[in-house]
């Protein structure tokens, strides 16, 4: 089992979640999020004061999969949140130990 966590940008939330459920993937938990990579933010200009805004908003995805589905799902991700720009965001998949499903104590696959 796998945790697939996808770091993209908001307005691409919902073609990701489109294009994951395409392939079979059917939850994933949302958090909005503030960070920067290689951009290093951007210069805001408001009421006529110029600002830096070093934080930008982004979307993190967490999806836990089983083994066999991560090709899929990373490239169901990539495809759906690409826009060719700077800042489209990075993927990370890491081995999940243990799943439990808190309602009917089922684990690890069957929890997913």
């Amino acid at each position: 089992m796998k945790l697939v966590t996808a770091i993209i940008k908001p307005f691409k939330l919902d073609d990701v979640r489109e294009a994951i459920s395409e392939i079979g993937v059917d939850g994933l938990t949302v958090s909005e999020v503030k960070g920067f990579g290689r951009q290093k933010g951007h210069t805001e200009l408001y009421r006529g004061a110029e600002y830096q805004v070093d934080f930008l908003p982004k979307v993190k995805l967490e999806i836990a999969v089983n083994t066999d589905s991560v090709d899929a799902l990373i490239e169901a991700i990539i495809a759906a949140a690409k826009t060719g720009k700077i800042g489209d965001g990075k993927i990370f998949v890491t081995e999940l130990s243990q799943v439990v499903r808190i309602r009917t104590g089922e684990m690890d696959v069957e929890a997913i």
